[in-house]
């Protein structure tokens, strides 16, 4: 693998476990709300749910990283809710070299962990919406499910022997 895109609702853990994942491989890491468009944020901060049409370049540019990354010959480690399947079509698609790696947790665990975070632009108000937007990965997706019901240290080790069982993950060109 060269890319592992981490997905899941909003506060299910994609930023810590993305960044602890990317030190630990030694990976670029990229979170992708720091690609939303600036009307995304204002829309998200003011309490009201993205559409397909806001998401639309949005996921282009998530796309547009793991692509670069794959250009350059980087491994990476992006963030990304990825809560609908035609959105992982979009910045997973026949890309062989990326993996989809899901958040999985209970509303009641991830609302929790949201009613404490502070600072972030979406507020826990729209986890309901989050949850009803969402389609876990099917099979054929071949994403590996981790549930967040476990220590980061945990949940990145398991990620890692997933990614790369003899211990080495190798960032190279094919």
């Amino acid at each position: 693998m060269r890319v592992a895109v981490i997905m899941g609702v909003s506060g299910s853990g994609k930023t810590t476990i993305g960044k602890a994942l990317a030190r630990r491989l030694g990976w670029q890491f990229q979170e992708g709300d720091a690609l939303h468009p600036p009307e995304n944020v204002a829309k998200m901060k003011a309490g009201h749910p993205l559409d397909g049409e806001d998401r639309g370049p949005w996921l282009t540019a998530v796309a547009a990283r793991i692509d670069q990354w794959r250009r350059q010959a980087q491994c990476g480690v992006i963030t990304c809710s990825a809560l609908k399947r035609r959105y992982r079509d979009i910045i997973i698609g026949n890309r062989a070299d990326v993996r989809l790696i899901y958040l999985e947790g209970s509303r009641e665990l991830i609302g929790g962990r949201l009613a404490g975070r502070r600072g972030h632009f979406m507020p826990p108000t729209l986890l309901d919406s989050q949850f009803a937007t969402l389609e876990p990965p099917t099979p054929d997706e071949v994403a590996m499910t981790i549930s967040v019901d476990a220590s980061v240290e945990n949940i990145i080790a398991q990620i890692a022997a997933a990614l790369a069982p003899s211990g080495t993950i190798p960032c190279h060109p094919r």
